[in-house]
């Protein structure tokens, strides 16, 4: 919805926002005068702030359409946008983008979204003696009352020693997305434990061969099994410093498991994004623990397994028996303001905009948003799609029940798994003997960013 006048635009984001950026409005520096805030007063040095300055932003293909609402929202606001990979597959191009206009001392965009979740760890700390790039935003900079308003622990990955420097824009929390047409005709029930899960994977290996339980042939298979294992391969315990223990029986249970399904052919190594995968396993994928972004990245996609409406449901993450349920992440992109910024005012108004209004994450948003009152929302409004085949209620408890005990630090997990799990799999090597090969890969790499590993 176009607003014709700045007025008008303010009053349409308090709207959206619940009327959360009255605070914000009202502090230092964002009156709208040239003079900007005081150096330092949101907990980071500022250079002179121009309100009307514009603001560049920095977004992947997917997000292009969060920017686009937000210049329909907002005409008023100057903002030029600029494409880029959002550091997907471990690019690391945010990263080494900015450490070039670190070295330039000019050029840093004012907004930037990133598919990582491990970016706060280095853009929250100095470079080479050069300033924070990520702008501390629990200083006074966004509303205590929006921050309150993420789902509990959606900004852990975002904070770093009590400073929250990114919001969430959505959440990839682990589920159990099952076909309820084909757990109907084969008379199983949905596992609530791991212990059913496998117990039920060797039973569809001798009664339906060639079906389904889940994969590991992607390079974020430790979050989704050994992240709700609680298993301690990725304990950050400071800015630069990390605990690693694979060999623990937590981590034990999940790599056994794995094991026998990996062997019987129930969880085979394919990644889901290729084509041998849709071939040979649409129509047959019992279920399958995985993001909450599966749905319309792999279920309900054309291109992938295309499952028909009403059969696709979703249980909650299995527990580990006589344990609560926790689960893992895979991803959920990030928003940095930068500390550079001209034009605080602006790039702060952009990025509550993308992560709590209405606007694009209730009705653009393909991923559950991290922000609360979006989030119900959203889950509201996909349930009335006529979809799915249960309720989203499972979604919604994963949400809250991501384990704590696994971080994000600067090295990427995904990328270690990859290039040191994967072809061991391939030739056939048990994940059980493997533990101590994938500790050693982690601690390496870790060392190699500079953290003291425990």
């Amino acid at each position: 919805m176009v607003r014709s006048s700045r007025a008008r635009s303010t009053r349409s984001l308090l709207t959206a926002l619940g009327g959360v950026a009255v605070l914000a409005l009202a502090l230092a520096g964002c009156g709208g005068d040239d003079s900007g805030p005081t150096a330092g007063a949101y907990g980071f040095p500022q250079v002179a702030q121009d309100d009307k300055a514009p603001i560049t932003v920095w977004v992947d293909a997917d997000r292009v359409k969060a920017a686009d609402a937000f210049k329909k929202a907002h005409p008023e606001v100057p903002i030029e946008v600029v494409t880029y990979d959002g550091s997907a597959n471990g690019s690391n191009s945010f990263r080494t983008k900015i450490q070039l206009f670190d070295r330039t001392q000019s050029g840093w965009p004012d907004v930037v979204f990133s598919t990582q979740n491990n970016d706060a760890a280095w853009a929250s700390q100095q470079s080479n003696g050069k300033q924070a790039f990520a702008a501390v935003l629990n200083g006074g900079l966004v509303p205590q009352e929006t921050l309150d308003n993420f789902t509990p622990g959606a900004l852990n990955p975002c904070t770093v020693d009590g400073k929250v420097h990114c919001l969430r824009n959505d959440l990839a929390q682990v589920v159990l997305w099952y076909n309820k047409a084909l757990f109907d005709r084969f008379g199983y029930q949905v596992p609530g434990t791991w212990e059913e899960y496998r117990a039920l994977g060797e039973k569809v290996a001798g009664e339906h061969p060639g079906h389904i339980i889940g994969t590991v042939g992607d390079a974020w298979t430790p979050e989704v099994f050994f992240w709700g294992s609680k298993c301690q391969a990725n304990e950050i315990t400071g800015p630069k410093s990390v605990t690693v223990n694979t060999t623990t029986p937590q981590c034990q249970r999940a790599a056994s498991m794995l094991d026998t399904l990996i062997k019987n052919g129930t969880t085979p190594n394919v990644s889901v994004f290729t084509p041998e995968f849709v071939q040979k396993y649409a129509g047959k994928v019992l279920m399958m623990p995985g993001p909450a972004w599966y749905a319309g990245a792999i279920f309900n996609n054309p291109q992938s397994l295309n499952v028909p409406a009403g059969q696709l449901g979703v249980a909650p993450p299995p527990a580990w028996q006589g344990e609560e349920a926790v689960t893992g992440n895979v991803g959920g992109g990030t928003w940095f303001v930068s500390s550079h910024s001209k034009n605080l005012k602006a790039a702060r108004i952009f990025t509550e905009f993308v992560t709590t209004a209405d606007d694009y994450q209730v009705a653009l948003a393909p991923g559950y948003p991290a922000y609360g009152p979006a989030a119900e929302k959203w889950v509201t409004k996909q349930e009335s799609s006529g979809y799915y085949a249960t309720d989203l209620k499972a979604i919604v408890t994963a949400g809250t029940s991501i384990w704590p005990g696994w971080g994000s630090g600067i090295f990427s997990q995904e990328a270690v798994w990859a290039k040191t799990m994967t072809p061991a799999i391939a030739e056939g090597k048990s994940l059980v003997t493997l533990l101590p090969e994938w500790q050693t890969a982690i601690k390496n790499q870790a060392q190699v960013d500079g953290y003291t590993v425990g």
